[in-house]
């Protein structure tokens, strides 16, 4: 496995949850995630490092903890002082496997196959997700922000 890096460039270490369409889920670090590429490379703990295809993906949760904590449950409403909020549209996008998430995005509808969305707690875990919108089964504003 080779990690490639650009001379001069900055190397952002990101930690990400990534779950695929499958329902497998691999956390870890990634130094080379770009939406425009293909793939990146995922390393583990726990397992070897490997290549991701995004078209694999369901979505790629960019975390600030890889445990996390799963009693807890993120707000699904936006805040009206969310300060994020600036510049970005409200998306509800519901994936096959019947998760909801709410947040924002840059660009409503997204025009992409792959799209960030905040989440719309600030408190949450998750930084940004990159969806995969052949995972997606609806997607549109949401109740709240209507």
């Amino acid at each position: 496995m080779l990690w490639y890096f650009t001379p001069g460039a900055r190397t952002v270490t990101n930690q990400v949850v990534a779950r695929f369409l499958d329902g497998r889920v691999v956390k870890g670090k990634t130094l080379d995630m770009d939406p425009s590429r293909p793939s990146f490379h995922l390393r583990s703990a726990l397992h070897p490092p490997i290549e991701v295809q995004l078209a694999e993906l369901k979505a790629l949760f960019f975390v600030k903890d890889l445990s996390g904590d799963p009693e807890r449950v993120d707000a699904m409403e936006l805040s009206a002082e969310d300060s994020r909020a600036r510049g970005a549209q409200p998306i509800e996008v519901e994936f096959e496997d019947g998760e909801r998430v709410v947040g924002l995005t840059v660009r409503y509808p997204p025009v992409r196959p792959y799209f960030y969305v905040l989440p719309a707690d600030e408190r949450s875990n998750n930084i940004r997700i990159l969806v995969n919108k052949a995972a997606v089964v609806r997607m549109g504003r949401p109740s709240a922000a209507a």
